[in-house]
């Protein structure tokens, strides 16, 4: 096995339970930590063999971009499924999904949710 990262991918996006998120939007921060399954992937150089991480930040993008979520936990395992899905590859994804503007009454920098896919 080997590790793909893809750290603090930045995305604008209407996540929320308020409704005040839906039509302000604001900035969604994503990790992924890609457990793959190496393959030929390494002895022969082979992209197609691998996880293509241009292709990755797309799912991502494709999905943090899209349908609106109430819950940030709901979206990061979605982002694992379709990663998963994607690159069968793929034998453990960690996604990680930061809300920086969370509204919560006080001061923090933001509120962050962690999934595992497969458990």
């Amino acid at each position: 096995m080997y590790v793909i990262r893809l750290k603090n991918c930045a995305f604008f996006a209407r996540h929320g339970v308020l409704d005040e998120e839906e039509a302000l939007g604001q900035r969604f921060y994503v990790d992924a930590v890609l457990s793959v399954e190496p393959g030929r992937a390494l002895v022969d150089d082979a992209i197609g063999e691998t996880v293509n991480y241009g292709i990755a930040f797309t799912v991502i993008e494709e999905i943090i971009t899209g349908q609106r979520r109430f819950l940030i936990e709901a979206l990061a395992m979605e982002v694992a499924k379709a990663l998963t899905a994607r690159f069968p590859q793929i034998k453990r994804a960690e996604i990680t999904v930061r809300k920086p503007n969370a509204p919560v009454p006080g001061v923090l920098d933001y509120v962050e949710v962690t999934v595992v896919w497969p458990e």
